[in-house]
């Protein structure tokens, strides 16, 4: 494997997110730069029930789908940004933010890059259970922050209908319902 050494780092924005354009150079000492998008690490979580064999989901506008011809909403599963704290606790933070549901035991999924062509955010992802009396709250999202969410509780075997027609374009769902459909199964029938 050839080694790509990093020589310099510049930023040529900052906001929301951070744009930075980095300056690399090859094994034959030619460089050249690639744009980095930084905007921090984040957790996403699944939360399912395995009783009524429902999961839930939010759908909200993104600019960037919209942007790019996708649909006004996008059905996702909950997630934010991970801050001040570790990623369990994001994810049960934002689960109970966007959705009103208490979760307990988080069951860790991996934690990729979501794309390492053009970000460095590195997502954790989490499954876990949840019972009908640990909706506590309607959901919805943070007042203030214009996030307009709106839950969804979806029946798990739709939810694969969904996948198998390629309706689930949100990459970090689409994982996490994978992974949910190798490790229990019986729960889409």
């Amino acid at each position: 494997m050839s080694t790509v050494e990093l020589r310099k780092v510049e930023t040529a924005y900052q906001g929301y997110l951070t744009l930075l354009v980095a300056t690399l150079a090859g094994p034959d000492g030619t460089t050249f730069r690639r744009e980095i998008e930084h905007h921090g690490r984040a957790a996403c979580v699944l939360p399912y029930d395995p009783e009524r064999r429902t999961a839930l989901m939010v759908n909200l506008p993104r600019a960037p789908v919209i942007w790019a011809g996708g649909p006004p909403a996008l059905l996702e599963a909950p997630a934010g940004m991970v801050d001040n704290e570790d990623a369990e606790d994001t994810a049960v933070r934002e689960a109970l933010e966007e959705c009103g549901v208490r979760l307990g035991r988080l069951e860790a999924v991996g934690s990729p890059f979501s794309t390492p062509g053009v970000s460095s955010e590195r997502i954790d992802l989490f499954l876990a259970e949840y019972r009908a009396a640990d909706r506590v709250a309607a959901g919805g999202g943070v007042e203030g922050e214009n996030e307009l969410i709106a839950v969804e509780e979806v029946p798990l075997s739709l939810l694969w209908t969904w996948v198998e027609q390629r309706r689930i374009e949100d990459l970090k769902s689409l994982a996490l319902i994978l992974a949910l459909r190798v490790r229990r199964p019986e729960l889409f029938g």
